[in-house]
């Protein structure tokens, strides 16, 4: 139970990540938006960043083997990465219609699962 509240809460806070990193690129085409300064834009985003860390601290402390979690510290970061790559394509595919998900993005996207693959095996 403790393995899939990491994992749900990890996918969570790339959301918020994801959104806090690259949602400000898409401002620009929203006329609420589309004047904001540098600074205001870095404001709003670690305004969504508190969110991503709210959920991302507990999710590590929760799934790390020495605090009675299921992962080790390598099992944590490589599941970080491979959640943080898929929600980062969701939304690119969601918000940017203009850019296109290509092959080499999935070959590069199975070998990440093979390197989830190697890091867990036993």
């Amino acid at each position: 139970m403790k393995g899939l509240n990491t994992v749900l809460l990890l996918m969570m806070s790339n959301g918020f990540m994801t959104v806090a990193w690259y949602g400000h690129l898409k401002l620009k085409t929203m006329s609420r938006f589309e004047n904001m300064s540098l600074l205001a834009v870095i404001l709003l985003s670690w305004g969504i960043a508190f969110f991503e860390y709210t959920l991302q601290v507990p999710a590590n402390r929760m799934g790390f083997k020495e605090n009675g979690g299921p992962f080790s510290l390598v099992e944590l970061k490589v599941i970080q990465e491979v959640i943080s790559i898929s929600v980062f394509m969701i939304f690119t595919l969601l918000v940017f219609r203009n850019e296109q998900f290509r092959l080499n993005h999935l070959i590069g996207f199975c070998f990440l699962i093979l390197a989830v693959y190697f890091i867990f095996k036993k």
